[in-house]
């Protein structure tokens, strides 16, 4: 997941301070995704050392703004044409479950039990989210919801398989 690129395409849209792109990235995210407001000036001056933004200078209020260049115009593009790959031991219960078997932890049922109890929570979470934007018209973000719900009900079934692998 690439906070450089949610900012280049909030910049995309219009300059901005860094202010308005922590909080434009959280409305993007529907709040599902706090960002910490040094991880956005950190990421700001990567950008601008990499001259995918610059600074036309300060708004009235004294804060500095930012804008894309062509650069980062392309490299957004290049990034939204990449496609993703899904690495297997990138999932962190799945590398979790493999520490797990290597030292031979005793609790590999109560680690899978509390782990599909936490998907069934996040399962109501977007469920319940998912009727929100039904209502709010947001299309875009519905759909992603539901593919994350898709991935959770295929993950609690796996989940299911290993327990019954583990008795």
């Amino acid at each position: 997941m690439s906070v450089k690129h949610s900012m280049l395409a909030l910049l995309y849209e219009k300059p901005r301070h860094g202010y308005e792109l922590k909080t434009g990235f959280e409305e993007l995210v529907q709040g599902m995704w706090p960002l910490n407001a040094g991880q956005v000036y950190t990421t700001l001056d990567r950008l601008e050392r990499d001259a995918l933004v610059e600074s036309p200078g300060n708004d009235q209020k004294d804060r500095k703004l930012y804008t894309i260049t062509q650069a980062g115009k392309e490299e957004l593009w290049n990034w939204l044409e990449k496609p993703v790959g899904r690495s297997l031991l990138k999932d962190e219960f799945y590398f979790k479950f493999l520490c797990a078997d290597h030292v031979a932890y005793d609790e590999k049922q109560k680690m899978i039990k509390k782990q599909k109890e936490t998907m069934i929570k996040d399962v109501l979470h977007l469920t319940h989210l998912k009727k929100q934007m039904t209502q709010s018209g947001n299309d875009t973000m519905k759909m992603l919801i539901e593919g994350a719900l898709l991935h959770l009900e295929a993950d609690i079934k796996w989940l299911d398989i290993l327990a019954g692998d583990q008795k």
